[in-house]
C-alpha cells in the first residue's frame, strides 16, 4: 500500500488572461498527504488553494506536473473515474429529490443493487445524525442538515480521498464551529483520507493532522498546526495564522539558536528563538504573539524587558486586550482573565505605565521579507 494517498508533483497551473498573457494560478507545488490523514490548504482568496484540490478532483488538468492518486499517475483522467468524491460550499443537493434520494444519486448511477443503496443509505445518515430524516427535502433542512447530506452524499460511495470546498463557509460561526468538530470526528470514524480548502486559519487549526499554508500558488510551509503556529517559517505565515506583532531590526550576534537584534524603535536589544536562517547583519523581524507577552508593574527581567505606556484596553471575557506604546511602537499583549472580579483595580488603564516581558523563546526571529 503507498504511503501516501495523494500527491502532487512539481504541478504547475497556468490561466491565460484576456490581455494575452498567462497568470500562475498554481506555482510548482509538491504536496505529499498520506493516507487516512485530514490534510487541509490554507491561504488567502487567490493562493492556489482550490485550482490545487480542482486538479485532484480532475476539474482541472495541470499545466506541467503530475497529480497522483494511491501511487497512480492521474493524467487526464476525468472526475468521474477518480476514486475521490467533492463536497462544495453551495451542497449542489438536488432540490426535487428527499434526503434518502440525494443520498442514493451516485449509487443509483452506478447500477448498485437496490437493498445494497438501502443498506449503505441508512449507515451513513446515522453516522452523520441524519435518521428519521430519510423523506425530507432540502428546503425543510436547515443549514447544517443540509451540509451532513452533502457529506453523506458524497461518503456513501466510499471514495479513497474526500475533498471538501469549504464546506462550511455559507454557516453562522456557532454552527461552523459545531461543524468543525463534527467533521473532525466523522472523518476519523470512516478512516479516509480528507483534503480541506479553507481561508479560515482556526478552521484549520481546530481539524488538521497538517496544514499546507499558500501563497501567490506557492507552498510556504507544511507542518502540523502547533509546528505552523509555534514556528512558523516566514513573516507571511506567522501574520496569516493568529494574531503577532512584529518589531524590525538588525541581527547583531547569533549562537545557536539564539539572535540578538537591535530594534530601532526601542533603542534597545531583544534576544528571540531563531525560526528561519538568518545571518548577522541581516534585517530581521520578531514576531511576538500577544498572549505569550507578559505585563509586570516592575522590571522583572535583565533582557527582553521594555518600559511602556498603556494606550487602551478592551475587556473581552476571557481575557484583556492592552495597547502599550512602547516609544511610539505599539505593541498588543492579551492578558488571561484568570480571576473573576469586578475590581477596576485588577485591569491595566489607559496612561498606566508597565513593563513589558518577552520570554526568548516566544520572540521568533524571522527574514523580514
Amino acid at each position: 500500500m503507498n504511503e501516501f494517498c495523494v500527491e502532487l508533483r512539481d504541478v504547475v497551473k497556468r490561466f491565460p488572461t484576456p490581455e494575452g498573457s498567462e497568470v500562475f494560478a498554481v506555482d510548482h507545488v509538491t504536496m505529499q498527504i498520506k493516507n487516512g490523514e485530514f490534510f487541509s490548504m490554507l491561504g488567502p482568496s487567490g493562493c492556489g488553494k482550490t485550482t490545487s484540490l480542482r486538479m485532484v478532483a480532475g476539474f482541472e488538468w495541470p499545466t506541467v506536473g503530475e497529480v497522483y492518486i494511491e501511487g497512480e499517475a492521474m493524467g487526464r483522467r476525468p472526475p468521474y473515474l477518480r476514486p475521490v468524491n467533492t463536497v462544495f460550499q453551495s451542497y449542489a443537493l438536488f432540490p426535487h429529490m428527499s434526503v434518502a434520494e440525494n443520498v442514493a444519486y451516485g449509487l443509483e448511477m452506478e447500477k448498485t443493487p437496490k437493498y445494497e443503496i438501502k443498506r449503505r443509505v441508512g449507515e451513513i445518515l446515522e453516522m452523520v445524525k441524519l435518521s428519521g430524516m430519510e423523506r425530507r427535502k432540502p428546503r425543510q433542512l436547515s443549514g447544517g442538515q443540509q451540509q451532513r447530506v452533502a457529506l453523506a452524499r458524497a461518503l456513501v460511495k466510499h471514495p479513497k480521498v474526500l475533498l471538501l470546498d469549504e464546506p462550511l463557509g455559507a454557516l453562522d460561526l456557532k454552527l461552523r464551529k459545531e461543524m468543525q468538530l463534527e467533521l473532525k470526528a466523522l472523518q476519523q470514524e470512516v478512516g479516509i483520507t480528507f483534503v480541506y480548502v479553507t481561508h479560515d486559519q482556526e478552521e484549520a487549526l481546530t481539524m488538521s493532522d497538517r496544514i499546507a499554508v499558500m501563497d501567490h500558488g506557492r507552498v510556504l510551509q507544511i507542518g502540523a498546526p502547533v509546528e505552523i503556529y509555534e514556528r512558523p517559517n516566514s513573516r507571511f505565515v506567522a501574520d496569516f495564522i493568529g494574531e503577532t506583532n512584529f518589531l524590525s531590526g538588525e541581527a547583531r550576534a547569533i549562537e545557536e539558536d539564539r539572535v540578538t537584534v537591535y530594534i530601532p524603535s526601542l533603542k534597545d536589544e531583544l534576544v528571540g528563538a531563531k525560526a528561519a536562517p538568518v545571518n548577522v547583519g541581516d534585517q530581521v523581524v520578531v514576531s511576538m504573539r500577544p498572549e505569550k507577552i507578559r505585563l509586570a508593574s516592575d522590571r522583572a527581567l535583565p533582557q527582553n524587558c521594555f518600559s511602556g505606556i498603556v494606550l487602551n484596553t478592551a475587556y473581552i471575557g476571557s481575557d484583556t486586550r492592552v495597547i502599550v506604546d512602547l516609544g511610539g511602537a505599539p505593541l498588543a499583549v492579551w492578558e488571561q482573565n484568570k480571576i473573576s472580579t469586578l475590581d477596576p483595580e485588577a485591569y491595566y488603564a489607559p496612561g498606566e505605565q508597565v513593563w513589558v516581558v518577552v520570554l526568548p523563546e516566544n520572540a521568533l526571529v524571522l527574514q523580514d521579507v
